[in-house]
């Protein structure tokens, strides 16, 4: 893991005390992922980096794991709402009262990634009540985790603004805004994901705190508009209370796709989590259909290469895909490179010759898509979710019908056949991508909203 930053931490001010024009004290709490990547630590990291760039007074504050990010990690060395903690604390009134003392060694980010590294993890169906009770906030049973939070945000954080990483944090909201009488942001990330995973009671239970929640907070802010307008309905909130900042990517070391050579391999690529619901089994079964695909020109060498991180609870799932892929006959077309750092994303992602995360559920970001058409590889992804926004603003690529194999293989047919076509995707998207989705004009958007909400917060 990349080695936690102390460049980012400065001296403690009180707020209100810097002049107009100054940067403000944001405290960014994070929703760490332990030892795997993760879109939502990766976008959090990138633009609290970008922040501190822009000379902004930022701590990125870690829950329940500590963050893992492919670039520098700017986090705070500690976590609060520890998993390990917030685990006992539901399943134990023991928990609920034990020495503050005694939970710090539980919320170590050493022991949280040892711990994490020897275990599959925990089915998102199994944690209903847990959820329902952090989202209770001051009344739920990791009550005792929020006034250590609030105590260390009064004495140490002192912040001016506070973004919660995602909806699921809400909990905390009301009781920090009213406490330390400070503005709350709220991002938007694929929420909806894990709750639609919970069973009931306990889904309805969640949903329904939500919506309690929401109005504890001044401003949400979503990746793209179809994850706005969704999230709008699903809290039951104007649409005028989200504003929409795109991702933005550091773009050093992004460039330009390999050149394929006369003879050489089409290559079609596979980037993100090997799990089930990002659909690698789709692009499977599509790339063995183009490859039998006999009615037209005749086609190149076809390669397929996937890369991506995969815990032990999907590992059944990835066996699934060996064995398919041998059924298929496609063991010597096919490879898998495993999880992957800055360097080897960047390196995997310029030797594809197009790129594809068929996801069976709506992806509310798609910041794998984002990377590939940094490097001007184009995509054929399906078309739900923020895919067709991403198209067409960036002319990158294509769409296909989602969770049908036969339209994904006659779009990456068309791509086989007209390299021209591929190149000019692969060129646009790569254009739009350096202009308009950079984690500098990322972290200006974030810096005039705090700005906003801070006004407006004075002001009542």
């Amino acid at each position: 893991m990349t080695p936690q930053a102390t460049t980012m931490i400065q001296p403690p001010e009180m707020p209100g005390s810097k002049g107009a024009g100054s940067s403000l004290r944001i405290v960014y709490l994070t929703a760490g992922a332990a030892t795997r990547y993760c879109g939502s630590c990766l976008h959090d990291n990138g633009l609290a980096k970008a922040l501190a760039e822009l000379g902004e007074d930022i701590l990125l504050v870690p829950a329940y794991t500590p963050l893992r990010t492919d670039e520098e990690n700017v986090s705070l060395n500690r976590v609060f709402f520890g998993g390990v903690n917030v685990y006992l604390q539901q399943n134990s009134s023991v928990f609920r009262h034990t020495p503050w003392f005694l939970d710090r060694w539980f919320d170590s980010p050493k022991f949280l990634n040892w711990l994490a590294q020897r275990s599959a993890g925990m089915e998102f169906a199994k944690l209903g009540a847990l959820t329902v009770s952090t989202l209770q906030g001051e009344q739920g049973r990791q009550r005792k985790e929020l006034e250590k939070l609030l105590q260390w945000l009064e004495q140490e954080g002192r912040p001016e603004v506070i973004h919660l990483s995602n909806a699921l944090l809400l909990g905390m909201a009301g009781r920090l805004r009213k406490k330390l009488n400070v503005p709350i942001v709220c991002g938007l990330a694929g929420e909806d994901l894990f709750l639609e995973q919970l069973s009931e009671p306990y889904y309805s239970q969640a949903r329904q705190l939500l919506r309690e929640r929401a109005k504890d907070v001044d401003v949400f802010v979503a990746y793209n508009r179809y994850f706005a307008d969704f999230m709008a309905d699903y809290l039951g909130i104007p649409r005028s209370r989200i504003e929409v900042i795109r991702h933005g990517l550091h773009l050093a070391g992004h460039g330009e796709r390999q050149t394929s050579q006369p003879g050489q391999a089409f290559t079609v690529g596979y980037f993100s989590r090997i799990a089930p619901e990002k659909g690698l089994h789709l692009l499977i079964e599509a790339f063995a259909l183009l490859r039998a695909d006999g009615s037209g020109a005749p086609l190149p060498p076809l390669r397929l290469k996937a890369a991506g991180y995969k815990s032990s609870g999907d590992e059944q799932y990835f066996q699934s895909i060996l064995k398919r892929v041998q059924q298929l006959g496609l063991a010597d077309q096919f490879e898998f490179t495993g999880e992957l750092d800055r360097a080897g994303k960047i390196a995997f992602l310029q030797s594809l010759d197009v790129m594809s995360v068929p996801t069976v559920y709506r992806e509310s970001k798609g910041l794998s898509i984002l990377e590939s058409l940094a490097n001007g590889v184009p995509v054929v992804v399906p078309r739900h979710g923020s895919f067709p926004e991403i198209i067409e603003h960036t002319g990158g690529g294509l769409l296909c019908e989602a969770e049908n194999p036969a339209d994904l293989a006659a779009k990456l047919r068309e791509y086989v056949l007209n390299p021209a076509l591929a190149a000019d995707h692969g060129r646009r998207g790569r254009e739009v991508i350096h202009t308009h989705y950079t984690a500098a004009q990322m972290a200006q958007e974030h810096r005039s909203l705090y700005r906003q909400v801070s006004t407006a917060a004075r002001k009542q």
